[in-house]
């Protein structure tokens, strides 16, 4: 496998379909996170259930969605719900993992999505939560995808427009919060979970090429890295095969 060339992109979108379990109902976001969710479904997930936000629920689109309010996500949908209604079935305890971004994310999972800087004389204003705090808060597992620059994850965001651990542990419990929470961290150096103790983000992984020092310098706070650390496995033959032939033949996402 060492002489397969893969892009960036391609080995992130394999490993976000890789913590995608068979059966489990997937809140799917734009972009990448679209394009794991269907190679999960086409290599060891079709019993999983893609939920979009646009309301259509398990569809079996012909072409890759440009997002998720493109109208393939409603191909062959069998049931197509209003946006309310399919944040209900995640209220309802019935959304098992949910894919975010957003411009940071903190030691706690926390992420912002509202503003850089004070929010009154912000630096910048973002886009804010859309359906993320919905998510975050009620999906079991939540999965973040984004670069990995110090400025993306610092000690603590600008503003919580969605909720990770808050300030550490039990803080979601008294917010009342029912979903379990960050789970992982998806970037283009390595992959990141939260100790269970401390409720901090750890390095679980690092990509090929990466080590554990260079991802700690681009980190903006000290991270918890465990001595079982690994590499990120590479993308395998099949991944590839049908993450080219079959998921992105025209490369919208996986360039």
């Amino acid at each position: 496998m060492s002489d397969i060339q893969y892009t960036p992109r391609e080995l992130l979108a394999c490993v976000a379909a890789r913590l995608i379990k068979d059966g489990e109902s997937v809140f799917v976001g734009t972009g990448l996170p679209l394009v794991g969710a269907l190679l999960a479904k086409k290599m060891h997930a079709p019993n999983m259930m893609a939920i979009y936000e646009c309301g259509a629920v398990d569809p079996e689109p012909r072409v890759l969605p440009w997002s998720v309010s493109c109208s393939w996500t409603t191909y062959k949908a069998p049931i197509i719900l209003s946006m309310s209604s399919v944040f209900g079935h995640s209220r309802a305890g019935y959304a098992d993992v949910g894919f975010l971004g957003g411009a940071q994310i903190d030691m706690y999972g926390n992420i912002n999505a509202t503003c850089i800087g004070d929010y009154y004389h912000p630096k910048v204003r973002l886009t804010g939560s859309g359906g993320a705090n919905d998510i975050a808060s009620l999906c079991e597992r939540v999965i973040f995808m984004g670069l990995h620059l110090p400025e993306r994850l610092p000690e603590r965001v600008d503003y919580i427009t969605t909720p990770g651990y808050l300030d550490g542990p039990g803080a979601r419990e008294r917010a009342g919060l029912v979903g379990g929470g960050p789970w992982r961290v998806i970037t283009h150096l390595g992959v990141m979970g939260f100790d269970e103790e401390t409720c901090r983000m750890k390095l679980i992984s690092y990509h090929p090429g990466v080590t554990p020092e260079v991802i700690q310098q681009f980190t903006g706070f000290e991270l918890i890295i465990p001595d079982d650390v690994t590499e990120t496995p590479k993308p395998t033959e099949e991944e590839l095969r049908i993450l080219r032939e079959e998921v992105d033949p025209n490369q919208l996402f996986c360039f």
